[in-house]
């Protein structure tokens, strides 16, 4: 009679004239059918094997390509010419073109969430149920990590279908968590003004270019890291315009901005002043050339050999200074570019030609800065209603 009996190995049973051995992995219930004789040997054999492939499985070293080693005959292994999800994420990965610092963003999210679970699968025995136990078992460290996650694994599959890989998305059907919206916190003019001030009153000469970059920061709006890689040669100060066109990247000059598109941009007195106090600066050490490199292309030259601000904690620890001695309240130096913002909403410029200095799109603008932008017309709505109703004798019954 088939079945386990008396005295075997745990998971170890004789059926017909085989023995067979039952275990987990993967969470899914197996069982393989050994060509072993039914003798205390061949069932210490079965009982070893099954020990080694528990061992295997609770350490996560149990691959497809283990596996079928172990049973050649099985009816589980996946042929030998079956495509694997971690070799196709692989392949998926290595064909985007997308600049370093991108890829390894979607490199870090795909090994970090997915490949643990999934690189051994066969493609096509990834389901929406799959997927969705990855995502419920897995501890996310945030929403943003976690959709931007999810939003990966998505964009491969749909590049699955269109290479004929699969025939439907998996992913489609998992859902993406609310998209956190970022809090938009900017300085008030006067906290602006109050720090500049301090940065040019209190630091040494060499270092007041911090001083300028945050006053071109604070009156341009533009990106931490396309200020830091922002030269000469792209500003006209005949026009009264930068061009900006790259952006410092992992310590690296990139040519390109944050959206891949370059812009020109029109610069406001602040931001000329701004330049001109960088240029002083540039000039005085050139004469005192003993601890910095030759001149550099870059405006905003930090002191030191580098030619150009390499990260931002560079300017964000001599912005941070400023915020604590002035006593103003904490908040990133990222706030720069959304004090600009706000002042030129509430000064009632037109949004269109805000977005096209900050870089973004109106939508974007009128998303992120509804608030400023309301509170720069409301008065002006009411008053309409002040001048139409209010202000005008209303007929009586």
């Amino acid at each position: 009679m088939a079945g386990r009996k008396l005295g075997l190995p745990t998971g170890v049973e004789l059926i017909g004239k085989s023995i067979r051995i039952r275990f987990t992995w993967n969470g899914e219930r197996r069982s393989e059918t050994l060509a072993y004789p039914q003798t205390a040997k061949g069932i210490k054999a079965a009982a070893d094997l099954r020990t080694q492939v528990v061992s295997l499985a609770k350490h996560g070293v149990l691959d497809e390509k283990r596996y079928a080693e172990l049973f050649p005959a099985s009816s589980y292994t996946a042929p030998a010419n079956e495509l694997m999800f971690g070799e196709y994420a692989q392949s998926w990965l290595d064909s985007l073109e997308v600049v370093n610092d991108t890829r390894g963003n979607y490199k870090g999210l795909m090994n970090n969430y997915w490949m643990p679970h999934l690189a051994a699968l066969p493609i096509k025995a990834v389901t929406p149920m799959v997927l969705r136990e990855v995502v419920a078992k897995t501890e996310w460290k945030s929403s943003t990590v976690k959709r931007a996650a999810i939003a990966r694994v998505k964009a491969m599959f749909r590049a699955a279908v269109y290479d004929e890989v699969v025939d439907r998305n998996p992913a489609a059907s998992i859902q993406l968590p609310q998209k956190n919206k970022k809090q938009v916190d900017p300085f008030t003019v006067g906290e602006a003004e109050e720090l500049i001030s301090w940065m040019y009153k209190n630091f040494s000469r060499c270092n007041q270019v911090f001083a300028a970059f945050y006053e071109f920061a604070f009156y341009t709006g533009m990106r931490t890291g396309e200020i830091m890689a922002l030269r000469w040669d792209e500003i006209d100060f005949e026009k009264k315009t930068a061009h900006v066109c790259r952006i410092v990247v992992e310590n690296q000059v990139v040519e390109r901005t944050k959206t891949k598109y370059t812009r020109t941009i029109m610069l406001n007195s602040r931001a000329m002043a701004a330049l001109g106090r960088a240029r002083e600066i540039a000039t005085a050490r050139k004469r005192n050339g003993r601890r910095v490199s030759a001149e550099s292309p870059f405006i905003f030259q930090p002191a030191g050999r580098s030619p150009h601000m390499k990260g931002t904690s560079t300017p964000g620890f001599h912005f941070n200074q400023a915020v604590e001695a002035t006593s103003i309240r904490f908040r990133p130096q990222y706030n720069c570019r959304h004090t600009y913002a706000t002042m030129c909403l509430m000064s009632g410029m037109n949004p269109a030609f805000i977005a096209g200095q900050l870089g973004h799109s109106v939508q974007v603008l009128l998303t992120t800065y509804a608030k400023w932008l309301n509170s720069a017309n409301d008065w002006s709505e009411l008053a309409k209603l002040e001048a139409v109703v209010i202000g005008t004798e209303l007929v009586q019954d």
